[in-house]
């Protein structure tokens, strides 16, 4: 029997939750008669709320839900809103492990992620390293689903048709700029999978000298200053981190030529509203299957070494100590790739 009502938890990261995006709506598309209840943090509910026939349900750890109390005053909360035929989760921490007890305990089934945690030890291994494509993220998603019972293959999804409206002023504003617009995302969550801030500096002068409008993306506080202090430099340079919610900052991607981005969060978002990434890896691997969504594996930009990958998520230090893989990326290299989808640039 087709599973008509579904809870779906995943907590975090954000670049994760934009991951089940794509695997949402193409479920909706096969079965549009579930009722599908995406339970996650605050931050998440933007890129959720969107979705037709998705209901988000937000959750504050630190607060209302705080500690196992917190845990059965969710579970007790979500038991009241329905009575739901499966558990999907896509996350399978200690959270949703015990959340998945309780329901089954109340006779509800569940399906969750094999998050292929082997896989990617093999694929990080010092010696005797197994480089080769894992199972992508996003299909690990989808393949959750289907051990539910919901069977469905993936179709384009209309990212930005979804997430820009019409008459939205930001995306109008930037579309106006007659000039190829460029973003940057500069920044990640771990150190290992940044690029030099030099060479990113240097990235902006070359595109301002060729003549692109550069829009400079990340988050409040610590980033949103220092891009503060880099835009100074030139009316051509935007700064939007901190400026925008992030509806807005997913309108002001749809209307850029080419993203540039780390392993980070603003790769998927970008994906989401189709733009081109080009993504600079370093410690981390497209291999290990956090790619963004459509994305040409040919928008990589990565210097090929033995120990790469080192992490999956970029948090240990370089054991080499010379941080090599990200040292190694040149501005030629990036500037290479986004000449592809900016045509009208010229040296």
């Amino acid at each position: 029997m087709i599973p008509k009502n579904i809870i779906v938890f995943r907590f975090s990261a954000l670049g994760d939750i934009a991951m089940t995006v794509p695997v949402l709506w193409n479920l909706r598309q096969r079965y549009p008669d579930c009722k599908v209840l995406f339970v996650s943090r605050p931050f998440a509910k933007y890129l959720i709320a969107p979705l037709d026939g998705i209901e988000f349900f937000s959750v504050d750890f630190k607060g209302e839900y705080k500690g196992l109390a917190g845990i059965f005053k969710l579970f007790g909360k979500l038991c009241q809103m329905h009575k739901w035929d499966l558990i999907v989760d896509l996350h399978d921490v200690l959270r949703t492990k015990i959340l998945r007890l309780l329901f089954r305990l109340k006779g509800v089934r569940s399906a969750v992620i094999n998050k292929g945690r082997g896989e990617k030890k093999a694929l990080c291994k010092r010696s005797g390293k197994i480089l080769v494509p894992l199972t992508t993220t996003i299909e690990r998603y989808r393949m959750v689903f289907e051990a539910g019972g919901l069977s469905f293959k993936f179709a384009d999804f209309p990212g930005r048709n979804i997430y820009v409206p019409v008459e939205s002023q930001i995306a109008q504003k930037i579309a106006s700029i007659k000039s190829p617009k460029i973003g940057i995302a500069p920044f990640a969550k771990h150190i290992w999978k940044m690029w030099d801030e030099s060479k990113v500096i240097e990235l902006i002068s070359m595109l301002e000298q060729k003549g692109c409008s550069v829009f400079l993306f990340g988050g409040r506080g610590d980033e949103a200053h220092k891009l503060e202090t880099w835009a100074t430099a030139s009316d051509c340079i935007h700064n939007l981190a901190g400026k925008l919610n992030m509806r807005e900052e997913l309108e002001a991607m749809s209307e850029l030529d080419v993203m540039v981005s780390m392993d980070s969060a603003n790769m998927h978002l970008a994906s989401l509203v189709g733009t081109h990434v080009v993504s600079i890896w370093g410690a981390t691997h497209p291999y290990a299957g956090f790619y963004g969504w459509n994305q040409n594996p040919e928008n990589a930009v990565q210097v090929e070494l033995k120990c790469r990958p080192c992490s999956i998520f970029g948090n240990k230090p370089c054991y080499r100590g010379d941080f090599a893989c990200m040292m190694g990326v040149t501005m030629e290299m990036v500037s290479a790739k986004i000449d592809i989808h900016a045509n009208v640039l010229s040296s």
